[in-house]
């Protein structure tokens, strides 16, 4: 399949890219790794007059660690933010969840930021923009905003971003001391979107739980965390019955049926999966140090 006719425009400055941007609206779409937008093109469920190709923009290919956070420009891929050594130091969480992305192939072309830009819940990648609080850094014609994860994301594939706004970066805060992380993700064939998948960290000071904290991927609306610390606080990592946070799961998760899996079983699964996780990151935070653990 082929898409529908489209102008091609090829900015080479971030000023240049809002501008053409603010020029065709609703009309265009931003192409980047284009992993996402090109499949949707080729079967023509949408159908933009405009693809804004930001290839060309010198600056946009950077992952710098500073000021407590990991920041990831708009044209890095995923193999890049995977083999990222300053980044994985900091932030192990991002290595556990990006090699996930798919398969290889598609990870050396795909971006980080136009996953989240995407705004897919099946996607990995928002869910550790959630998870670690992260920040989406926008350009536009009124100058540069930043966006908390919270207010980003407003339902599937949908964002508060404007249509004459650029995404330039995303920033994912390095998260407390003695903190440990776990990503594990379910699917039908290894790269399918998963029918579900479960990110968490949990904080232990001085042998007990202070936090546990997840996000999820393919059975929530849009990315947000689930905080089920008042069910495992104050316990020893070994001595922690994960199941205890099952309510706050059932009251959190909300799949639904299609024709891969049923709710029914994407609940149980992610509910399964928050245990192995919560686990994993409980147990990774006796070895952990600032920003994270040491996976």
């Amino acid at each position: 399949m082929k898409p529908a006719p489209f102008v091609h425009h090829a900015p080479r400055t971030v000023e240049e890219a809002v501008e053409v941007l603010g020029q065709v609206g609703h009309d265009g779409k931003v192409l980047a790794g284009g992993q996402s937008l090109i499949p949707i093109l080729n079967m023509r469920l949408a159908s933009p007059a405009h693809l804004v190709d930001i290839n060309g923009v010198a600056g946009l290919d950077e992952v710098t660690v500073a000021d407590a956070a990991v920041r990831v420009g708009a044209l890095v891929r995923h193999s890049w933010l995977e083999l990222d050594d300053a980044a994985h130091a900091a932030s192990p969480l991002l290595r556990q969840v990006v090699r996930h992305v798919a398969h290889p192939v598609i990870r050396n072309r795909g971006t980080t930021v136009g996953s989240i830009a995407h705004a897919d819940p099946a996607g990995e990648m928002p869910a550790v923009l959630a998870l670690t609080g992260g920040v989406v850094e926008v350009s536009g014609p009124h100058g540069a905003r930043e966006i908390a994860c919270d207010d980003f994301f407003l339902g599937p594939l949908e964002t508060s971003l404007a249509p004459d706004e650029l995404v330039v970066a995303v920033r994912f805060p390095l998260l407390a001391a003695h903190t440990g992380t776990a990503f594990a993700e379910r699917a039908r064939r290894h790269g399918d979107y998963a029918l579900a998948g479960v990110a968490a960290a949990v904080t232990v000071e001085d042998g007990l739980v202070t936090s546990a904290r997840l996000s999820f991927v393919s059975v929530t609306d849009v990315p947000g965390v689930l905080d089920v610390t008042e069910a495992v606080r104050g316990r020893e990592p070994d001595d922690v019955d994960w199941s205890a946070c099952d309510d706050l799961l059932r009251g959190h998760l909300a799949p639904e049926d299609d024709i891969h899996a049923t709710a029914e079983y994407r609940a149980m699964l992610a509910t399964r999966l928050a245990h192995l996780t919560l686990a994993e990151a409980a147990h990774d935070s006796l070895t952990s140090s600032a920003g994270g653990s040491a996976a």
